[in-house]
């Protein structure tokens, strides 16, 4: 058989294990929301607040919008033109044309364009935010956490950019399955190291005082059977009204971490039913069914990649002779932007599904549907979210239950328990 012969049978494997994860991983079943129990819980919300909230989706969703469309098109530009390909070779030549410089310092480059072109997007939500009041961050301070993040993605870039293209070198007719292989390692050891290393990058963190509320928490962590090394509270404040907590970390690195401006906003009971949702994600396992499933795609994708890229039509339209050289690296970027679009609506539906489920752990954990409708509304009001967003936007690209769903099942879950 030939390689791209046992590349096709790989992607069909690989395929059938991801369609395989999901359909036993994923939960298929949600919570009962009835829209009459929706539609209720909406009347129920501060008029003013409903309107405010969707007021600001609607401020927020033209830059969204057109940040997608414009990064499309720069994709689509680079990648099928060969504008790409001569960008890659500029920034090259002073090195002599060494692959090396190509691949990290062209590839970059490549992403940089991107990133540059669509800034004034990036602005544009930061100035909506601001407006609004939901950001306490200056321009000073935005500014720092966008070069932070350039900074950590360049980091990552460059160390997958130069292994990825020195297997193409080494293993020219079998790099695919090389690179299949190493872009799933990467994927899991991203999800194991980020967040130890690059969280604290962006926040501080400081324990949380003892006090009711921390014994509260970790026996709640006890009792779900989550064990977690520590109760931590991040300064979400310096940059964001919002509030939040999640659990983070695998084994000893395990946490609980509460922004400080949810312990401003929300009464124990609240930050409670927050961190029973957090803890349902731990307890299902959800942060390794997420690198499971996205590591079998990054494998799926490189192999696909392989495949595409041997199309003539692509590779004379993109000015390069082969997929596998760093001159075409726009051509594989932006057929990754193409599949991503596509996807979205899919990975927006298995997130919805992850969180209604966390969400009916919250419910049975504390046994409080009252203070997880509570939290629901608080939530709404200071994160100034649409409560029922328009159906469009929500099967695109909604990663949780609508607040009203949310509020609607935990309204279900207090008829089922007699409450």
């Amino acid at each position: 058989m030939t390689p791209r012969a046992w590349a096709g049978l790989t992607l069909v494997a690989l395929v059938l294990l991801l369609v395989a994860a999901t359909a036993l991983l994923v939960p298929w079943h949600r919570p009962p929301a009835p829209r009459a129990d929706q539609l209720s819980a909406l009347d129920e919300l501060d008029p003013a607040e409903v309107a405010r909230g969707r007021a600001f989706a609607a401020a927020l969703r033209p830059g969204g919008y057109g940040a997608l469309a414009v990064g499309l098109v720069i994709a689509l530009l680079l990648g099928l033109t060969p504008l790409g390909a001569k960008l890659i070779a500029l920034v090259g030549r002073p090195f002599g044309d060494n692959w090396i410089a190509q691949a990290v310092l062209g590839g970059l480059a490549v992403v940089l364009v991107a990133d540059l072109v669509t800034l004034p997007f990036a602005a544009w939500r930061h100035a909506v935010v601001a407006r609004y009041g939901l950001s306490t961050q200056g321009w000073g301070g935005w500014t720092v956490d966008l070069l932070k993040s350039y900074a950590v993605s360049a980091v990552i870039g460059a160390v997958a950019l130069l292994g990825f293209y020195t297997v193409t070198r080494l293993a020219p007719r079998w790099w695919w399955a090389f690179g299949a292989a190493g872009a799933a390692v990467l994927v899991t050891l991203l999800s194991f190291i980020l967040p130890v290393l690059v969280e604290p990058i962006f926040n501080r963190f400081t324990p949380m005082e003892p006090g009711p509320l921390r014994t509260e928490l970790m026996t709640l962590a006890d009792a779900d059977g989550v064990p977690v090394k520590d109760v931590l509270v991040a300064d979400a404040s310096r940059r964001t009204r919002a509030v939040n907590a999640y659990v983070s970390g695998f084994g000893p690195t395990r946490r609980i971490v509460v922004y400080d401006t949810l312990l401003r906003e929300a009464p124990p009971a609240e930050v409670a039913s927050v961190v029973a949702h957090e803890l349902g994600h731990a307890k299902d396992r959800d942060v390794l069914t997420g690198t499971l499933t996205g590591a079998l795609g990054a494998a799926a994708a490189v192999v696909a990649l392989y495949l595409l890229g041997s199309s003539a039509a692509l590779l004379r339209a993109a000015g390069v002779d082969s997929v596998a050289e760093p001159r075409a690296f726009p051509l594989l970027l932006a057929l990754v932007t193409v599949a991503g679009l596509v996807a979205t609506p899919a990975q927006a539906w298995v997130s919805r599904q992850v969180e209604a489920r966390a969400d009916a752990h919250a419910l049975a954990l504390t046994g409080d549907p009252g203070s997880f409708e509570a939290m629901q509304r608080r939530l709404s009001s200071v994160n100034l979210a649409d409560p029922d967003p328009p159906r469009w936007e929500y099967l695109f690209r909604a990663s949780h239950p609508s607040t009203v769903e949310r509020m609607a099942a935990a309204r279900a879950y207090a008829r089922g328990a007699g409450g």
